[in-house]
């Protein structure tokens, strides 16, 4: 057992730890760059592919704030470790610690000198600190307050830098609109899920922590590579070719029921439009979209080239630019492909190239080969009554759409639902129906069927290495 001398000493130097991070996070955020930000995106790149399927899986919505905890625990936990050294061993650890986070400043493209002085920092603190330890439990909740509020204010500095943003791209101004909100017969289904998803209500997934701040007036997209006519694009120059479509966008980690799937009314440059511009020279076989930190990921070009992939290079979406955490200014998307394999957020290059090139998912192990969107049913309203029951939902098919909605009740016969009016093949189809049921508990499965023919499958599959399958199960008391 620890003694009241040894577990003060952990305590102590646990809040050195919250100090020293403190320290470092407000220099970093003083330019609105994150220490923290930064650590999480090397453990987003490392992890092994289990922890960041579990991770994902558990945290859902909230995997960004759950990411950012695990970095505040990782530091405290290494100021404890430090602090079980010899004084003789210390300093150099705490010189390697600190030099590896200062590292992380010049590991992407945008680089941060701001976060290479806030890890010198945070390193040169926690030295200072575990030298002379707090002296009881008075000191170790005063450098904790402190380093609480250090965090306090750098996430407000931070925020100040993100306002910022927002309003230079509201004074962008429309892209696209929706003069007249679109129906589908629908609309009276309390709960239903809405047509077009609110633009803050669409899921957020990427491995970034934060999105890049990038100045609208100065950004520009280039078309390089194996291209008979570079290109070098502005948003209003890219904005006289848009046009708008409606499509489901889906997350390859959406399983079925859940919400990492929303339905918008996109404003983008046909992909074939654009490469018709460039005129891809003879062995221009992939589309290597690069988003201003270097991430990447690559489409076949021909199909893309030809139509037979229904591609675009997206600049808004629901009459107004994309917002930062989705892409601001461009993101690639081809209804139909999960989102993973669709394209880049923030996009800095179009780059055709050839078959060397090599994906950041592949590196992780996903297949090269772009995985497609399933058909699937989602049941959003599930209302017992005495002696019946009221039932809706959405189901999506893209590209090709949804032919029709299927139930199941306690393993029994699939029956077919009420569809709402298609938007469009490639966005989501709501759906609707009334169940006499008997009373007791009741078992209701939901699927969907495309117009390919393809029906959804019911075998449970988790998303690594393929995409999800199974039904969307729901129990109901009559």
């Amino acid at each position: 057992m620890r003694t009241n001398e040894e577990r003060g000493g952990v305590l102590g130097a646990a809040a050195i730890g919250v100090g020293a991070l403190g320290v470092g996070e407000l220099i970093a955020a003083s330019r609105g760059d994150s220490l923290i930000d930064a650590v999480g995106r090397v453990m987003a790149d490392t992890a092994p592919v289990p922890v960041v399927e579990t991770t994902v899986a558990l945290s859902g919505k909230h995997d960004k704030a759950v990411t950012r905890l695990g970095v505040g625990v990782g530091a405290v936990a290494a100021s404890v470790g430090l602090a079980a050294l010899s004084d003789q061993a210390r300093t150099p650890a705490v010189a390697a610690f600190g030099a590896a986070a200062a590292a992380l400043g010049f590991r992407r493209p945008t680089r941060s000198p701001a976060t290479v002085a806030g890890a010198a920092a945070a390193a040169g603190v926690l030295g200072l600190g575990l030298r002379r330890r707090p002296h009881g439990l008075f000191g170790a909740l005063l450098w904790a307050g402190a380093g609480a509020g250090l965090l306090a204010g750098a996430r407000a500095l931070i925020g100040d830098y993100d306002r910022r943003q927002r309003d230079a791209i509201r004074r962008v101004g429309p892209l696209g609109g929706i003069s007249m909100v679109p129906q589908d017969g629908l609309e009276d289904e309390p709960g239903l899920s809405s047509l077009i998803t609110a633009n803050r209500s669409f899921y957020v997934a990427d491995v970034n922590l934060s999105p890049p701040r990038i100045d609208p007036t100065r950004w520009r997209l280039s078309v390089t590579g194996k291209v008979a006519h570079p290109l070098r694009l502005s948003l209003a120059e890219l904005a006289t070719d848009a046009v708008e479509f409606d499509a489901v966008m889906v997350c390859v980690h959406n399983r079925p029921g859940e919400r990492r799937a929303g339905n918008g009314r996109w404003y983008g440059v046909p992909l074939a439009k654009l490469l018709a511009h460039a005129i891809p020279e003879t062995g221009a076989t992939r589309l290597v979209t690069r988003a201003v930190d270097g991430y990447t990921i690559s489409l076949p070009v021909e199909p893309l080239r030809s139509g037979a992939w229904p591609g675009y290079l997206v600049i808004g979406v629901n009459g107004e630019p994309l917002a930062p955490e989705h892409g601001f200014p461009a993101r690639v998307f081809v209804p139909g492909l999960y989102g993973q394999y669709t394209g880049a957020k923030w996009l800095a290059e179009l780059e055709l190239t050839d078959d060397s090139h090599i994906d950041y998912w592949w590196k992780r192990g996903w297949p090269s080969d772009p995985i497609w969107v399933t058909p699937q049913a989602r049941i959003d309203v599930a209302t017992p009554g005495r002696t019946a029951a009221g039932i809706a939902g959405v189901a999506w098919a893209p590209p090709h759409g949804v032919e029709s909605v299927e139930l199941r009740i306690d393993e029994g016969d699939w029956r077919p639902v009420d569809l709402g009016t298609e938007l469009a093949p490639a966005a989501w189809r709501r759906w609707r129906t009334t169940l006499d049921l008997p009373a007791g508990e009741h078992t209701i499965q939901a699927r969907a069927i495309s117009r390919s023919g393809e029906i959804q499958d019911g075998t449970p599959r988790s998303p690594f290495p393929s995409g999800p399958t199974g039904f969307h199960t729901v129990t109901l008391e009559i």
